[in-house]
């Protein structure tokens, strides 16, 4: 009974995952990134493009998507692959997702700062 229940919430909390359909007419469900992403992030990055805001921002904003059109898309780790992923959502894309988080991700030179350690 536990674990149909467990598998009930599992469900539930995946199908109320943020989404939103581009201007490609695809369907993105959004995935909030915690400290642990934003860390991994930095770590893929890199020192010098951990550094670069707006690079940072944008990819950010991609690392975001948990899924395109249904198909899973796992967290990026390393530059090529978050570079892969912005190409893949393309401006469409990028925009629809910054537009559902409303750029609440993006992160200011001080959190950037606080984070890298410097």
């Amino acid at each position: 009974m536990r674990l149909a229940s467990s598998a009930l919430f599992l469900i539930a909390a995946a199908s109320a995952a943020p989404g939103v359909t581009d201007a490609d007419s695809r369907r993105l469900v959004l995935r909030r990134l915690t400290a642990l992403d934003k860390l991994r992030l930095f770590k893929a990055a890199g020192p010098v493009l951990a550094q670069n805001q707006p690079w940072l921002g944008m990819a950010m904003l991609a690392c975001s998507v948990a899924s395109i059109d249904e198909i899973p898309i796992p967290p990026p780790v390393s530059e090529q692959q978050i570079e892969a992923l912005v190409s893949r959502l393309g401006d469409a894309g990028i925009a629809a997702v910054a537009s559902a988080l409303g750029n609440e991700q993006a992160p200011s030179q001080s959190e950037m700062v606080a984070s890298a350690g410097n």
